[in-house]
């Protein structure tokens, strides 16, 4: 890699960035208007989150490798949740911005959950949050 980045900390740090990016995008798009401050105040700091955890494993900070690893679960577990749910043929109703969301976290988590879990990630993610 040009920049010195192991392709792992390129996609972990990619993903969380987009999600924000992508949520506060779908957020915004989907509040009533006018906008109220309390919504957008939430969703930028969801979009935050997001971010800080983006930088953290660009950094490769060991913290931000665990959250990494509970959000994924957490977003697989919650998704194979609302299948279920649908295939149970129960009224449930998402908003379509939970759908897009669904459709870029799913596969995404699916793909970065094993790394992040590998001996591989282990050796890179390896900084202290502080300290280090």
């Amino acid at each position: 890699m040009p920049n010195g980045r192991e392709p792992g900390v390129v996609a972990a740090a990619g993903f969380f960035a987009l999600a924000g990016l992508l949520h506060l995008a779908l957020s915004l798009w989907e509040m009533p208007r006018p906008l109220a401050f309390w919504p957008v105040w939430e969703a930028v700091g969801r979009t935050l989150f997001h971010l800080l955890l983006a930088v953290g494993l660009w950094r490769r900070l060991a913290l931000c490798r665990t959250i990494a690893l509970v959000y994924c679960l957490a977003a697989l577990v919650t998704y194979a949740g609302a299948l279920a749910l649908a295939y149970a043929r129960e009224p449930v109703q998402f908003p379509p911005t939970v759908v897009v969301e669904s459709l870029f976290e799913v596969p995404s988590c699916v793909l970065l959950f094993p790394y992040l879990r590998s001996a591989a990630a282990g050796r890179v993610f390896t900084r202290a949050l502080f300290g280090g």
